[in-house]
């Protein structure tokens, strides 16, 4: 079977000033560590959800020039015995990748490849 993989990983991002730089940096920085070999993983900002008014705003917050952004990571996996097996190769794969940043499976689909 095939699946489409996706979780959350929590980047940290030092000496910015604006949301907006921490974005770019960890996109950025995300994006250099799975080149060439992950290349096909895909990469965006997460989003998180006002408890007060609902709003949905970007996964990122800036203290003392220090952000933490949350990122969402989307592969496909070819070839799964089960959906625990697709997430476990994705985690896998991505950890190697992103040593000591934390990681979250968030949803497994199964599709037609």
């Amino acid at each position: 079977m095939n699946y489409s993989v996706t979780m959350e990983a929590a980047w940290t991002v030092r000496d910015v000033k604006t949301v907006d730089d921490a974005i770019g940096v960890a996109i950025s920085e995300t994006g250099k560590r799975f080149h060439p070999k992950l290349s096909f993983v895909d990469i965006e900002v997460g989003s998180i959800v006002c408890p007060n008014c609902g709003e949905e705003a970007e996964a990122a917050v800036l203290v003392a020039g220090t952000a933490l952004v949350g990122l969402i990571l989307s592969m496909k996996v070819f070839d799964a015995e089960s959906e625990e097996h697709a997430a476990r190769i994705a985690k896998s794969m991505i950890g190697r990748a992103l040593k000591r940043v934390p990681l979250r499976v968030i949803e497994v689909v199964e599709w037609n490849g």
